[in-house]
C-alpha cells in the first residue's frame, strides 16, 4: 500500500474528504498487448488479477485495472489536437465521472460490488504518439489517470457507483 500521512494529520483528513462519489462511464478490455481495446457493458474481476478478457487478467499485482477521469477526456481531445477523441484511444480499462480518479491514490475503493487499491498514476505510454498523434503523450501527461489492484473481485457494470472506503 502506498504510504499515507499519519491519521492524526490535517492532511490525512483533507485528503480523506471527497466531495461527492462517482460512476463508471465506460469499460474496455485490451485482449492482448497492443491489441485494439474492446468496449464492454460489463466484464468480471478477478482478486489479485485483472479484468475478464484483458491481457492483465492472470496476474497484474497494481496494474489489475487503470482508471482514468471521464472529465479529462475534453482537456487531452483539445490538449492533443483531436475532436474525435473515444475512450478506447486512451487504453485504460474504465472511464469515471464524479469523482478525482488520481485522489484515490493509497485508498481502498468500491467500483460497484469490486473493491479496489490505488497504487500508482497510470502515466501515458509511447502507443500516445502513434494513437493522439504528434505531441500525444504529453498532451496526456498528468491526466493518464490510476493504476489499481483488485482486492475483491466481481462484477463491473457501466453506470456502477465508485466510492472511497478508506485505508
Amino acid at each position: 500500500m502506498n504510504r499515507l500521512p499519519p491519521p492524526e494529520s490535517d492532511l490525512y483528513r483533507l485528503m480523506s474528504r471527497f466531495p461527492s462519489s462517482g460512476r463508471v462511464e465506460w469499460i474496455g478490455v485490451r485482449p492482448s498487448r497492443g491489441a485494439a481495446v474492446v468496449e464492454v457493458e460489463r466484464t468480471v474481476a478477478l482478486t489479485g488479477g485483472g479484468l475478464e478478457g484483458d491481457r492483465y487478467s492472470g496476474g497484474s499485482g497494481k496494474r489489475g485495472v487503470t482508471l482514468i477521469q471521464a472529465e479529462h477526456l475534453p482537456a487531452i481531445a483539445a490538449l492533443a489536437g483531436v475532436p474525435d477523441l473515444v475512450p478506447a484511444m486512451l487504453r485504460r480499462n474504465l472511464v469515471v465521472s464524479g469523482i478525482p480518479v488520481i485522489a484515490l491514490k493509497g485508498w481502498r475503493f468500491r467500483v460497484g460490488e469490486v473493491v479496489l487499491e490505488g497504487t500508482a498514476p497510470c502515466d501515458p505510454c509511447s502507443q500516445m504518439e502513434a494513437t493522439l498523434g504528434l505531441g500525444g503523450y504529453n498532451a496526456m501527461r498528468g491526466m493518464g489517470g490510476l493504476c489499481a489492484r483488485i482486492v475483491e473481485g466481481g462484477e463491473l457494470r457501466v453506470g456502477d457507483r465508485v466510492e472511497w472506503l478508506g485505508a
